[in-house]
């Protein structure tokens, strides 16, 4: 008897739709896209309308070969791929791949919000069709990317380094770091001083208060002179408390999540990378098993609308009821107002039953899963209940010709905070409810401190993806890719979990401000999401709107003078060259990083590797030299570090070019000859080799320990990771753990 075949994006979610569906339809994955643009080549003919040349995925021909078998004994094809441009454009591919085995046969594209029983049998009883509008504003997308790193990245190669790539929206989020630092480094703190002393009357509490006026006027002293004189007039003088004001304000329930605020605070509260986040979000939207059963724990995680259905607003009261009791629910259903620019495709991110509570899932989830499930629930179960009630005092305390203020919250009634502890309401001062107005303070000695204005502060993930949601840069779906492609590429690095542009980092950007200011600003990128949008909503031709980006972009191109460009960025320094004598060494760039080379290269290939001191002199970094001589020549042996890792060599290099890995001092445990050694791939991810490759090819991902074995005395352990246990070390014998 013939079934209905559903297609769906992943093995996860196809599992659990399964289980749903008992075994009236077959359900299989695409593992995503099955076909794109190919990888070696731009792919797009730009004489022909940008008419993209799709090819299909190698990878993936088993899964098309199993999905065209199954199409042609299915009744009905049901296409249910993500409610989003992407998965709108994943679900037309597949119609033209399985376009002979589909051909006469119904074809739907159903939608769901989350993967639950009641979501999918919906979807299956109201199908649609394929928005074609969402398919061309993702090819849109696919195409700007494109075409913009086919024409501006060789540029980069040839004036800066190889291997290096600008991006439509990427090479905007770089310029944001790079402009915050440029402000935090031109800052030039002032000084000012305040001034403070605790005031209180008898049989209460003292309260702190500071300097804020002086004879009527805001005042901030300056120096230390100004901040003396003003204490010296003021310390004999009596104090009164002139004013006293207290009012009760109500602290409401911020939104449910949506995919910026999501990937926000699972950075400040888990420090979770964007990426992360997402990544886990994925796996608690498309189901974990529960006991026996799959479902999905969370709706749709890419979404810009803090929209909420009836019934989960329902679910969400009654949680409240039985769980804080019916006086902790809002007295009025709390609903949240969309950004103008958001779509509104989907509800706000939160569970899909809010019964299921972080406790009851915590023997089913991982540690990682667990801490954003219960994010994402206490959220959500905050927004239905009662704001918080906050008693604000302000002060305001007379000596002589100077106004002392303080001021103090006071947490009356914690509503949703019972539930959602992570908005911070400061506190300040406890000023007592018996201060009354005209009340004679006493008062300890005024003491004076010194303070300096700071700079901005540097974009943490969290500040960054707030700062591109507002400027309208992107949308919901890209900020981690944007935010991992910066750091991929080595623009910029995270210290103290903020972002810190690179050397190549900033050559990157000033090359792309300068040259391509039109293209890669703000407020262009902004405007380009809003006509993507409208491509979505058919009000614009997308290749039209390619059209006009790429004519732009190839005038700016043909006024780059490559050449000039190149040697503007060209660093001479006075270190003469120690291999040629004649030449002097130059900064070069590569995507490693900066290096130095004799200004006669090719002619003489010497090439230093150093350091820049903090006055930003050029010191050359001289190798380690060892205790071991070459075994070719007999001079001294360095180590050194080149792109795939630290290696010996001979010190008279490239007179005598013996060369060989670093040893971590652990034998080969598959030929026990050689020794095992840190390398890099070409894409500069770690990896652990025998140092008698070709000879031997055991090679391993785990970094080696040398620590034995406990259970079965193995000589070293490896380094793992999992998301239960974190990082732990594992004999890779015997495989017994040590935590």
């Amino acid at each position: 008897m013939a079934k209905g075949l559903i297609i769906v994006e992943s093995p996860a979610k196809a599992h659990t739709i399964t289980k749903f569906l008992k075994n009236q339809y077959i359900v299989k994955a695409s593992m995503g896209h099955i076909r794109d643009l190919p990888a070696h080549d731009m792919g797009v003919n730009v004489s022909k309308q940008f008419e993209p040349n799709y090819i299909i995925d190698k990878k993936k021909s088993k899964i098309i070969s199993e999905l065209k078998e199954a199409a042609k004994s299915a009744d009905a094809i049901y296409l249910a791929s993500d409610h989003d441009r992407e998965g709108e454009a994943i679900a037309w591919h597949l119609t033209k791949v399985l376009d002979k085995e589909i051909k006469g046969k119904p074809t739907y594209r159903i939608l769901f919000n989350e993967i639950t029983s009641k979501a999918i049998n919906a979807a299956i009883q109201n199908p649609g069709e394929i928005d074609i509008s969402k398919v061309d504003a993702q090819q849109a997308r696919r195409v700007l990317d494109r075409v913009v790193g086919y024409s501006i990245s060789p540029l980069l190669w040839k004036v800066i380094a190889k291997d290096l790539s600008a991006g439509r929206v990427q090479s905007v989020a770089l310029r944001l770091i790079c402009e915050r630092e440029a402000q935090i480094l031109a800052f030039e703190p002032k000084e000012y001083w305040k001034i403070e002393a605790d005031f209180w009357k008898e049989g209460l509490n003292p309260f702190k208060a500071s300097l804020e006026k002086y004879e009527g006027k805001k005042l901030e002293p300056a120096n230390e002179g100004q901040c003396q004189k003003l204490i010296d007039e003021l310390k004999n003088q009596s104090a009164t408390l002139a004013s006293i004001k207290r009012n009760t304000r109500v602290v409401e329930a911020p939104a449910p999540f949506i995919t910026s605020t999501l990937q926000q605070e699972a950075s400040k509260i888990l420090s979770f990378q964007a990426q992360r986040t997402m990544s886990i979000a994925q796996q608690l939207y498309e189901g974990v098993d529960v006991g026996g059963e799959s479902s999905g724990l969370i709706t749709y995680m890419r979404t810009d609308s803090t929209r909420i259905s009836n019934d989960a607003i329902s679910a969400c009261k009654n949680l409240i009821k039985e769980r804080y009791g019916e006086e902790y629910i809002n007295p009025t259903t709390r609903m949240y107002k969309n950004k103008q620019s958001a779509q509104d495709a989907h509800e706000a991110i939160r569970p899909t039953d809010p019964m299921r509570t972080p406790e009851s899932l915590s023997a089913h989830l991982s540690k990682e899963q667990l801490k954003l499930y219960t994010l994402i629930w206490q959220r959500f179960i905050a927004t239905q209940m009662k704001g918080v009630k906050v008693l604000a005092s302000t002060a305001k305390i007379q000596i002589g010709n100077a106004e002392f203020a303080a001021s103090g919250n006071q947490i009356s009634d914690e509503g949703f905070l019972k539930c959602y502890p992570h908005v911070n309401i400061p506190l300040g001062e406890k000023i007592h409810p018996d201060y009354h107005n005209n009340d004679a303070l006493e008062h300890d000695e005024l003491i004076g401190s010194q303070h300096f204005t700071v700079p901005p502060s540097r974009f943490t993930e969290a500040s960054l993806i707030k700062e591109l949601e507002a400027k309208g840069i992107g949308r919901p779906s890209t900020y981690a890719a944007i935010l991992g492609t910066i750091r991929n590429r080595k623009y910029v690095v995270l210290e103290k979990k903020s972002f810190v542009p690179t050397s190549l980092g900033n050559d990157v950007n000033h090359f792309l401000v300068e040259k391509f200011n039109n293209l890669f600003n703000v407020k262009f990128t902004a405007s380009m999401e809003d006509k993507l949008d409208e491509v979505e909503y058919g009000k614009v031709i997308w290749h039209q709107l390619v059209q006009d980006y790429y004519d732009e972009m190839q005038s700016l191109i043909k006024k780059v003078d490559v050449k000039k460009e190149k040697n503007a960025l060209i660093e001479e320094t006075d270190i003469v060259c120690d291999l040629c004598k004649i030449g002097n060494m130059i900064v070069k760039r590569s995507r490693s990083g900066e290096f130095l080379s004799c200004n006669r290269y090719p002619e003489c290939k010497n090439s230093k590797s150093f350091k820049r001191t903090s006055d930003g002199k050029i010191e050359i970094v001289v190798p380690t030299t060892l205790e071991e001589n070459c075994p070719t020549c007999g001079n001294p042996l360095v180590e050194r570090t080149g792109k795939y890792g630290a290696f010996i060599a001979c010190s008279t290099y490239p007179k005598c070019k013996y060369s060989r890995p670093k040893s971590t001092g652990i034998k080969c445990p598959e030929c026990g000859k050689g020794e095992v050694t840190a390398r890099r791939s070409k894409k500069g991810s770690p990896f652990y080799a025998c140092t008698r490759y070709p000879d031997c090819k055991w090679i391993s991902n785990d970094k080696p320990v040398v620590t034995e074995c406990p259970n079965c005395g193995n000589s070293y352990l490896v380094e793992k990771y999992s998301k239960d246990k974190g990082h732990f070390l594992q004999c890779p014998k015997c495989k017994h753990v040590v935590e």
